[in-house]
This record gives C-alpha cells, structure tokens and sequence, in this order.
C-alpha cells in the first residue's frame, strides 16, 4: 500500500524565528492518524531566522539526524560533538542513555532550511555518540547512502536496522526502488518535483509512505531544476 502525505496536510508551529512542518505528531502538534512510521518517529521540516534556534535539550534512547538542505547549523552537546553542519550535511546524534544539545542557526544573515528525523534505536541505552557526514558530490547519479545500520559505503552507521539514502534528479530522469514486503520505505521530496510509478506527483514537502508492497518504485524528476529526494528503508 502506497499512502500520500502532501505537505500541505503537515502540521504546523511556529515561535522565535522559527517555522516548522510536522509529518507526524510533535510538541503541540497531535493527530492520531500520523504518530510515526515505524521506528520512525519524527520528521521536521524546520526554518530558522539568522541566529534562530532550540534551546538545550534531553534525550534519550532516539536517534537524531539532521539534513542540512541550505544553510549551517551551529551544533552543541555534553559529548563533545560542537561544530557546523553544512548545506548537503548529515548529522547523527545517538541520545543513548541520554544526553543534552542545541542548535541554532550559524549565520547572523542567512535563514536555514534543515530537516530532522527522529528514529528509535533497535535497543536500548547506548552510550552516547555524535558523528557528521560530508554532502554527496553534486555529480553524484543514482542513490547514495547517507546512513545505515552497518556504516556501508561510507555511511553514517546509526543504530537501528535503517538505510537513509538521497537522489538528485533532472526532469525525465529516474531512479528505482526494489521494494521488500516485509520492509517500510518513506519517500521525502526535499526540493523540485517529481512522480512516482508514472502516476503520483510530489512538490516539495510530500511524501509517501509504502508498506506491504513488492516490485519496483519509480521515482522520475518532474522539475526544470533537479529535484532531492530522500529515501528511508525500514523496519516494520
């Protein structure tokens, strides 16, 4: 089964220079029909003013990811894991047993555009860890792998059995996904617009969600400019 979730469905908040879009349940955002996917548990689409930003936080026992889509994010933790993230930029941040950050937006004159994904780890009360992961090359074809359970490729290896990959695609170009009945796929358009099998047309901030499906999933660019698409291959 194949299900839609358009953005303009998202929830929505906003306070302190910040803006953001909600796929699922968070804070004061609640609907019952969208409390996760899976291990998936959050997936935000954040917009933050020039030296914007959330203030220091707890975790625990949650896998934290933040894509950095434009912009740089100013990062803080009690591990050590201090710097910036970059436009194209991965960062991972397992809370373990817990731990406290923040983030900001880096610049005093550009806005930021990231998202952040929340994925339950596959146990729990890890120690606490932080890595980042360079952008892809912008030549970069087909599907590259951003994070995994086993830190393939390059990867960043988080812990939970979960597979993050991104594609870039020009109009009429295509990538393909074969699909696992057994697995969860999350479909996210980042930027520009593409179909899916032929038949389903995604903007920006849509997403599919596919579970108990076989064969293949055809993603298409749709845009003049190269549409970014993130891919999360899950756990039921």
């Amino acid at each position: 089964m194949i299900v839609q979730r358009p953005s303009s469905e998202r929830g929505q908040s906003a306070a302190s220079g910040r803006d953001s879009r909600h796929a699922f349940s968070f804070g004061g955002h609640y609907d019952p029909q969208w409390m996760g996917f899976g291990p998936l548990r959050v997936l935000n689409e954040d917009r933050l003013d020039p030296g914007a930003g959330f203030d220091t936080a707890r975790h625990a026992n949650m896998e934290l990811l933040a894509f950095v889509v434009s912009g740089e994010l100013a990062h803080e933790d009690a591990i050590g894991g201090n710097g910036v993230v970059r436009t194209g930029e991965l960062q991972w941040l397992s809370a373990g047993h817990g731990t406290e950050h923040a983030e900001r937006n880096a610049s005093a004159s550009e806005p930021l555009r990231l998202l952040q994904l929340w994925i339950q780890p596959s146990r729990l009360n890890h120690e606490p860890a932080y890595a980042r992961r360079a952008d892809a090359p912008a030549d970069a074809r087909g599907w590259t792998l951003l994070a995994s359970g086993d830190g393939a490729d390059g990867s960043l290896a988080i812990r939970q059995d979960v597979r993050v990959l991104q594609v870039r695609l020009d109009r009429g170009e295509a990538a393909e996904v074969t699909m696992d009945p057994s697995r969860l796929y999350w479909v996210q358009v980042v930027d520009g617009e593409a179909t899916a099998n032929d038949g389903i047309a995604l903007r920006p901030g849509d997403a599919l969600g596919v579970h108990d499906e076989a064969g293949t999933l055809r993603l298409t660019g749709a845009s003049d400019g190269r549409a970014l698409i993130l891919l999360l291959d899950l756990p039921q």
